[in-house]
């Protein structure tokens, strides 16, 4: 069995904009590899290292999307558009020699890796989109429905203190934070990798520039996105999975499941918006069954 926490490689590349920070445990021999695109934007793989645990039948490549983590973080907005981190994606693999892939992404992840599918790239053999949806609008909607369906005092305070641009006032990071109990992950205490993942993000530039200033106000540059109506382009297997409670709604999922003919859709029923944390054999197996599923399905 492959010692999962030696790494067969890690280092850096140089991708547009800087240089990007990556790290793949396993080895690749005759199983096809499985690439990680973590969310946020901005988050850093780390949250995402139970995957790793992948690597007993596969590489596992993660890597932390420039601007975060241990990636250079380069000051300068411009960088923080979806096509610039496409192309980072094509460049990893023509650098790191992945020719076949499996791809997996997760929230922010999954928006990146539908855009990147629908440039139809070679050598995908599957896609899991893990809470996640195709559609900014359709996330945007979702939220606040959750958010009015919190105690009407928590969602009065929030209202209030956004319609002032309060963002950091104690009562309103309060109540936020009761929702992200709720909906980002209901595991209590918080596991460490979680909490680094949420600071993180509340200091990230990648964030700030391209969804806002939190999880509910959506005015960065990627507010219009919207690929619902070309999800039928994507062809390849994909597995797309959400938590219950998840902020990225199982109506999300439905959506995804709806628009790609070849998919299948799991649900956790524990779990808000990290079920590879708060359910993480049950999640660590449906992946590892769908990925082994997929390349017996491929042998001829």
């Amino acid at each position: 069995m492959v010692d999962i926490m030696d790494k067969a490689q890690e280092g850096y590349l140089p991708v547009l904009g800087g240089w990007l920070w990556y790290e793949a445990y396993g080895t690749q021999q005759t199983t096809t590899p499985l690439l990680i695109l973590h969310g946020g934007p901005g988050a850093g793989h780390r949250y995402l290292t139970p995957l790793k645990h992948i690597a007993q039948d596969r590489m596992v490549v993660f890597y932390d999307q420039l601007g975060c983590g241990r990636s250079e973080e380069p000051a300068d907005p411009d960088l923080w558009q979806m096509e610039r981190f496409v192309e980072e994606i094509k460049m990893i693999r023509h650098l790191l020699g992945l020719t076949h892939i499996h791809l997996f992404g997760h929230s922010w992840g999954g928006w990146l890796a539908i855009e990147y599918m629908l440039t139809q790239p070679h050598g995908v053999a599957s896609l899991t989109l893990a809470s996640t949806s195709a559609s900014l609008p359709e996330y945007a909607a979702e939220v606040e429905r959750l958010r009015k369906a919190m105690p009407s005092e928590i969602y009065q305070t929030m209202v209030e203190h956004e319609s002032k641009g309060d963002l950091q006032n104690p009562a309103y990071k309060e109540v936020v934070l009761a929702f992200y109990k709720r909906h980002l992950c209901r595991l209590d205490p918080w596991p460490q990798l979680f909490i680094d993942n949420v600071r993180g993000l509340s200091e990230s530039l990648v964030y700030e520039t391209m969804q806002g200033p939190n999880e509910f106000l959506i005015t960065g540059n990627l507010k219009d996105w919207d690929r619902r109506e070309r999800l039928s382009e994507i062809t390849c297997p994909t597995l797309i999975t959400a938590g219950r409670y998840d902020e990225l709604t199982p109506a999300c999922a439905e959506t995804l499941q709806r628009g790609i003919k070849n998919s299948r859709m799991e649900i956790f029923e524990k779990s808000a918006h990290m079920p590879h944390i708060e359910e993480q054999d049950l999640f660590l197996n449906a992946l590892k069954e769908f990925l082994i599923t997929v390349d017996l399905e491929a042998i001829p």
